[in-house]
């Protein structure tokens, strides 16, 4: 039974999937903010709050935990432990925000 699976597919297997998500994830950990589709903003969400939650702790075992999930990006790993664990060690999640863009005028 499919309960409370409801993971979107974005038309790719579930290792490209995940290569999506570990590519956008590292680039909104690098630049702080990016421009993606709301269905991709909405599926990262939890990805990279999963995340900063992680980083907030700043141990060891966390920075290899980060590693894995970001595919060995070691710059966005110590970013994140560096400056968002920091940063949000006092909210309790809800790390990131989604704002929607204009409707583009070709369309």
């Amino acid at each position: 039974m499919r309960h409370h699976n409801v993971n979107r597919k974005f038309g790719r297997v579930a290792g490209q999937r995940r290569a999506l998500l570990r590519s956008l994830a590292i680039s909104l950990v690098r630049d702080g903010k990016m421009t993606t589709t709301e269905a991709r903003a909405k599926e990262l969400r939890p990805f990279v709050e999963r995340m900063v939650t992680t980083a907030r702790e700043g141990t060891l075992a966390s920075r290899r935990a980060l590693l894995t999930r970001l595919g060995g990006e070691a710059t966005g790993a110590k970013r994140l432990v560096s400056d968002y664990g920091p940063r949000y060690m006092e909210r309790q999640g809800g790390y990131t925000r989604i704002t929607k863009l204009p409707s583009r005028v070709s369309d």
